[in-house]
């Protein structure tokens, strides 16, 4: 009787602490690019003449 809510509770623990870390590891994720393309952006060369292109082409 006693066991079924302790193991509801362990799981729930265990689902959240999943979530918190999934998270945590995107926002690592999410700064390290937002690095290399600030990065990437302040050390682009410069076109004929000296004139900076448009950075994104479609």
């Amino acid at each position: 009787m006693l066991l079924l809510p302790f193991l509801a509770l362990l799981f729930l623990a265990l689902l959240l602490f999943g979530a918190g870390f999934a998270l945590r590891a995107l926002w690592v994720v999410a700064v390290v690019v937002l690095v290399f393309r600030e990065r990437g952006f302040m050390m682009r060369s410069a076109g004929v003449g000296g004139k900076r292109s448009r950075r994104n082409r479609w």
